[in-house]
């Protein structure tokens, strides 16, 4: 066949495809000429990508809620709860990519420390001073009134501090009952005897006091005297003077200190001051 016969260049063009040729056909598709394709999954692994899918996905899954809510009441509601968690997991996402390694340290919580109170100063407190509590009045007996009592409590309070006998006890009080009736007496002969707290005033020469006692006969002087304690402590201690007082008669004693001009008048008053001394000694 000639070679310029139509028929022949057809043949001629219409080559069978050979396996190199699909090579270099598949070459020039694929070859290193081509640019690689993006990392898909690196992208999908950024953390703000999964954010956003996440809250799309939200969004999509609450439209599909709503709108299954609203159109059949009767199908049971299982979007919401699938919602749900997807956002819940998407806010985790977010929290643990928002956290840094070179973040800032949070300041650390400083808790107040308790206030202490001050302790007050010895010298700061000062204590209400305490009322001086009144010694209670003893209760009359044997026919006296309260100032009568009172005198025969310090001729009895005097001999238990000296350490007497109640027999002295009883001798003192027939004493004092005697002489001034339980009363502390001024005297009219001296007048600076009234300067003095009395309860009424006798004239038997300068004698004054429970005792009738004389400052110009020694016993003290008058300021002493008409002091109810001093002139018990003065008698008592006249009383000790007696050698074997403890044996007399309560009249024999009472005279042996007192030198009186009546030496008997005492022994009437010795039943009185016996229960007076038993009440101030109970």
């Amino acid at each position: 066949m000639h070679p310029d016969d139509p028929s022949a260049q057809k043949l001629t063009d219409a080559r069978p495809t050979t396996p190199s040729d699909d090579a270099a056909s598949t070459e020039r598709t694929i070859g290193r000429h081509r640019a690689a394709e993006p990392r898909r999954r690196a992208l999908l692994g950024s953390t703000p990508v999964r954010v956003a899918l996440a809250t799309g996905v939200t969004c999509c899954l609450s439209l599909v809620a709503v709108a299954t809510a609203q159109g059949n009441d009767d199908t049971p509601r299982t979007v919401e709860p699938l919602a749900e968690a997807v956002a819940e997991r998407a806010a985790i996402a977010d929290e643990r990519a928002s956290r840094s390694l070179d973040r800032d340290l949070a300041p650390a919580r400083v808790l107040p420390s308790p206030t202490a109170k001050p302790t007050p100063s010895p010298t700061a407190v000062r204590k209400t001073p305490k009322k001086p509590v009144k010694p209670r009045r003893p209760r009359p007996v044997a026919g006296l009134d309260q100032a009568q009592m009172d005198n025969a409590k310090i001729i009895v309070d005097v001999g238990l501090e000296m350490k007497m006998p109640r027999r002295a006890l009883v001798v003192a009080l027939a004493t004092a009952m005697q002489e001034s009736n339980l009363y502390n007496l001024a005297s009219d002969v001296l007048p600076e005897s009234a300067q003095y707290p009395n309860q009424g005033s006798g004239s038997d020469h300068d004698s004054v006091g429970l005792f009738q006692q004389r400052p110009s006969s020694g016993w003290g002087t008058v300021a002493q005297l008409m002091r109810p304690s001093y002139a018990a402590r003065a008698f008592y201690s006249a009383l000790n003077e007696i050698p074997g007082w403890q044996d007399m008669s309560v009249t024999s004693a009472a005279q042996a200190v007192q030198i009186s001009a009546y030496p008997d008048a005492y022994a009437q008053h010795e039943d009185r001051a016996t229960t007076v001394a038993a009440a101030l000694t109970a």
